[in-house]
């Protein structure tokens, strides 16, 4: 029978590493389960510029083996295995979908969120040699060049904003006629003269060799095919959180991420969530791993009756 344990970890990310560390240093006992490989949405980010401690350059890879083995040095390893759902018990909660159904006495749930994807041709194939999700980890890369953001929200007009200061040209192509955004990211971002607002536009084909040239577009009204030259793309079109196992258990925004508090203690009692997955969380490396620090401090003072 396998021993129930302080804190069962749900993806081995940032924040997931970082609960871990903390719980282990608390005194608790933990067990870390991830579907994929460690390390979350690094994995897929080829530099990270701006992660403390780390003056220079540094590969996600790399990123990700100092973090792993961090963990690793606390006795903490993640188990490869999908949790499907949770089920409340007397001893705590059963990880249904892992192997011998394993009971916590808490939950921290960092399963994160998946960037949402256009879904046209090339994006996959141009995915790191050009086409990115996030202007904060790859914008350094585009300075001085042209640059098309696709969106109409708050973060495609905020991502909009910070490629202007360092890029050459940023074209904002959107679907519909009007910015989504707040009025204090969408005048900004209308008025800007690095900023160019293609309107009732959707992109059709990503172009280029071994990396972005051009986009293919189509105008939704007049049904007219176009070409635009640029250096790279960024996509904005929305994100999905992995949240779906616990659906009908927590307290979960419109768009599916967990609710949490400041403790990031979700709407159960004993379950807490971190990272991307949360609602309202800044989707950064940094933030992950401060979200992974108060999420296992909350777990431990649960297991000692604190809160």
């Amino acid at each position: 029978m396998i021993p129930v344990v302080d804190l069962a970890i749900i993806g081995a990310g940032p924040g997931g590493l970082s609960a871990a560390i903390y719980a282990v240093r608390a005194g608790l006992s933990v067990a870390m389960y991830e579907k994929a490989l460690p390390g979350g949405q690094i994995t897929n980010t080829d530099l990270v510029e701006n992660y403390l401690g780390f003056p220079e350059v540094v590969e996600g890879s790399f990123l990700v083996e100092q973090m792993v083995e961090h963990a690793r040095r606390f006795g903490v390893e993640a188990q490869p295995g999908e949790v499907t759902s949770i089920e409340p018990c007397d001893e705590g909660f059963v990880l249904h979908g892992i192997s011998g159904e394993p009971t916590a006495r808490t939950v921290c749930i960092v399963t994160g969120s998946t960037p949402r994807k256009l879904g046209v041709p090339g994006e996959e194939r141009f995915r790191g040699a050009g086409v990115s999700y996030c202007a904060v980890c790859d914008g350094f890369f585009f300075r001085g060049k042209r640059v098309c953001v696709v969106g109409g929200g708050d973060a495609a007009c905020e991502e909009s904003l910070y490629l202007a200061k360092i890029s050459e040209k940023v074209t904002l192509i959107h679907r519909r006629n009007e910015l989504r955004a707040v009025d204090a990211l969408k005048r900004p971002c209308m008025e800007h003269d690095r900023i160019e607002i293609i309107w009732d536009t959707v992109v059709e084909e990503i172009l280029g060799e071994r990396g972005v040239t051009a986009l293919k577009l189509r105008n939704r009204r007049t049904d007219e095919v176009s070409e635009i030259p640029t250096d790279g793309l960024f996509i904005y079109v929305g994100s999905l959180p992995n949240s779906w196992f616990v659906r009908g258990l927590l307290e979960l925004d419109d768009q599916g991420f967990i609710i949490v508090d400041k403790l990031m203690a979700t709407s159960v009692r004993g379950i807490a969530a971190a990272g991307d997955v949360r609602s309202e969380s800044y989707r950064q490396i940094a933030a992950a791993v401060g979200d992974g620090c108060v999420a296992a401090l909350t777990a431990s003072r649960w297991i000692l009756g604190g809160i």
